[in-house]
């Protein structure tokens, strides 16, 4: 079955939904992870996991901005694996931030947190886009 956004009523409609999509997608890749993962854990069942991907989500909107900014010559320099530390580092400060979330060591689990959460958003973000698409704009309007 897939999903036809063109059905929405509007482009805000479909903004909302699809935000929605990726909060949810984002939330059962956290219990993904936490399954896999034995030093990340999540408590509080669906709402901890739902809270966890809006704090990451925020957390990694600005701050993971800034950091990758600042180290973005580490980054060139280690053709991009020092992003996976970056990605840990939002990670530990989800943790700090969020009581729902504990990830035991950084340099152990935070960091394979980070390469297994980015690997299973990655593959859920690729079925999820095998049964969304957006709508095609009117090539002939009128």
């Amino acid at each position: 079955m897939t999903l036809d956004t063109r059905t929405m009523p509007s482009s805000y409609a479909q903004l909302g939904f699809l935000l929605l999509l990726f909060w949810l997608l984002s939330a059962l890749a956290f219990a993904l992870t936490s399954w896999i993962v034995p030093g990340m854990d999540v408590s509080g069942g669906f709402w901890g996991y739902l809270w966890v991907s809006a704090v990451f989500g925020l957390v990694n909107a600005f701050i993971g901005t800034l950091l990758r900014f600042v180290t973005f010559p580490l980054i060139v320099l280690t053709f991009g694996l020092f992003a996976i530390v970056v990605n840990a580092l939002v990670l530990a400060i989800t943790d700090r931030l969020s009581d729902s979330l504990t990830i035991d060591e950084f340099w152990w689990d935070a960091i394979w947190a980070a390469i297994v959460l980015g690997l299973v958003t990655l593959v859920l973000q690729l079925i999820l886009r095998a049964f969304v698409r957006p709508a095609e704009p009117d090539r002939f309007p009128g």
